[in-house]
């Protein structure tokens, strides 16, 4: 299945690089190669996670604590955000709607 990352998705991913390689150097690159490989397994496997917000999926990443939330669409998987699971469940409630 084809993937397609929105704008606001990938304003999503360019902000967690920023807040990793503010950490250390180079883990903004492993958090955006590891995130690249989560979106990836989509399209294999979406449409199996469970749902959020009456409309989203939601894939948990494997080694951030972060969720890529996405709806099949036209036969394509389409990537509306990835956040931070550490924000306030409020805040990505506003942010989803």
């Amino acid at each position: 299945m084809k993937i397609k990352i929105l704008e606001s998705a990938k304003d999503d991913l360019k902000e967690g690089f920023h807040f990793y390689e503010f950490q250390e150097r180079d883990i903004g690159k492993y958090f955006l190669d590891a995130l690249s490989i989560d979106i990836e397994s989509l399209s294999l496997f979406a449409g199996i996670h469970s749902i959020h917000f009456g409309k989203y999926y939601r894939l948990l990443s494997k080694r951030f604590p972060f969720a890529v939330y996405y709806r099949i669409e036209e036969n394509e998987v389409r990537i509306y955000a990835v956040i931070d699971c550490r924000r306030d469940p409020a805040w990505i409630r506003r942010r989803l709607q």
